[in-house]
């Protein structure tokens, strides 16, 4: 694909920040100082995007949930409710920030700032565009994986800090989950690189553009497993049991107001957009779609189709009950991880059917898709039909009085006299 260079060619902004770095060493500044010019443009963009799309989000989220659910949603301040997102920032940062006599005031200080740093450094290494990725690493989905699992020590740093038994209570709860679904975001991701043989994000953007595909023809079931993940990982309904508050008040944050709530909300969406980002990159093609990026800005591609995947979520939390955690956990352990370790163990024997039958791209793919497609419906029906869900006989008929706790009965209730 052909990408104009000059720096005007707003269709890649990397050019216009390798135009001011190339007239920096023009200049003869050493070497190290383009490097951190650059690093800084990069990360100042990243920041600036995050800020921008959270309050807007903000109030997007709040408006499409109220349409979703037959109410109207914020229209008090501003036109159309669009300055509320900035009436709820102000409102935190103008809140005193209240510290428990009896906390431990380090962890319990340090824990906003670690949850909201990964969530930040996540797109350091996201392809937003051909030359627009700031850290370009050869174990980009590692590095993915690493940083992901700070926020576990974070969230324990938050519940044991704050001296409150809720949110220690909260805060393990929350840790069960998180590394409950970290494998099977593991495991999804693994799918992806087995097929592509690379950790490296571009690589990856690259592979699907050259063959004209989206991993998500041949990995619908690693997609699955991972936008269920994510929705762990960024405390979204139906999985955001971590602040459940009819049960233990308001989870690990339970002590947290004004600008240290601040941080924990922010991060929350900023972990969805990460999540989204992941999704885009390695089963969307990333910032490519089909020739079209020649004409459009890849960068705008690529936020489109995040914003799409970023919508799912909105949707479930407007439309879906919370579950229960004892339900989550068997979810995790009883159905995904099994299914997850089959489908990885298909992808690999693919990939080396597709060498040793030295199938072309052309005949492996469509013959891969049909049997992935084929073996996720099998496994999503057929291996919840086996643990005993969704049968006609199993499912109760309306809602029965029981003095047993946790008691279920199915089928028609039995008449009393």
């Amino acid at each position: 694909m052909t990408i104009l260079t000059e720096w005007y060619d707003l269709r890649d902004l990397g050019n216009l920040v390798a135009e001011l770095t190339g007239q920096l060493r023009d200049w003869g500044a050493p070497d190290w100082v383009p490097y951190v010019v650059a690093s800084l443009l990069g990360a100042l963009g990243i920041l600036l995007w995050t800020v921008l799309s959270v309050l807007a989000f903000i109030w997007i989220e709040r408006r499409l949930v109220g349409l979703m659910q037959n109410r109207i949603g914020p229209n008090r301040v501003g036109p159309a409710g669009l300055l509320q997102p900035v009436a709820d920032a102000l409102k935190l940062l103008l809140k005193e920030a209240v510290t428990p006599q009896h906390a431990d005031r380090l962890m319990f200080w340090l824990a906003p700032v670690l949850v909201f740093i990964p969530t930040l450094v996540i797109f350091a290494v996201i392809p937003f565009n051909e030359r627009m990725i700031l850290g370009d690493l050869n174990v980009g989905v590692l590095f993915l994986i690493a940083i992901g699992s700070l926020n576990t020590i974070a969230v324990f740093m938050a519940g044991w800090g704050s001296n409150n038994k809720y949110a220690l209570l909260g805060a393990m709860r929350n840790i069960a989950m998180l590394i409950s679904y970290e494998v099977l975001q593991v495991l999804a991701l693994l799918a992806v690189v087995v097929y592509v043989g690379s950790m490296r994000m571009a690589d990856i953007v690259g592979w699907q553009d050259g063959l004209d595909t989206w991993i998500i023809l041949i990995q619908p079931l690693a997609l699955l497993t991972y936008i269920v993940a994510g929705a762990v990982e960024v405390n979204r309904s139906p999985m955001d049991i971590s602040e459940a508050e009819s049960e233990i008040v308001a989870g690990y944050h339970t002590e947290y107001g004004g600008i240290k709530f601040g941080f924990f909300y922010q991060a929350e969406y900023l972990a969805g957009f990460g999540i989204a980002a992941v999704a885009v990159t390695m089963f969307f093609g990333g910032w490519t779609l089909f020739g079209l990026e020649e004409w459009i800005p890849g960068w705008v591609i690529f936020l489109g189709k995040l914003y799409l995947v970023f919508f799912i979520y909105i949707w479930t939390r407007g439309t879906l009950p919370r579950l229960r955690i004892d339900q989550l956990m068997g979810f995790a352990w009883k159905y995904f991880l099994p299914i997850s370790l089959v489908n990885v163990l298909v992808a690999g024997g693919e990939v080396l059917l597709w060498d040793e039958l030295e199938l072309s791209s052309g005949e492996a793919i469509p013959l891969f898709a049909a049997v992935n497609w084929a073996l996720a419906a099998l496994l999503v029906v057929g291996w919840a039909r086996l643990l005993g869900h969704g049968a006609p006989r199993a499912r109760a008929e309306r809602p029965i009085l029981t003095k047993e706790v946790g008691a279920v009965y199915f089928g028609r209730p039995r008449a009393t006299p």
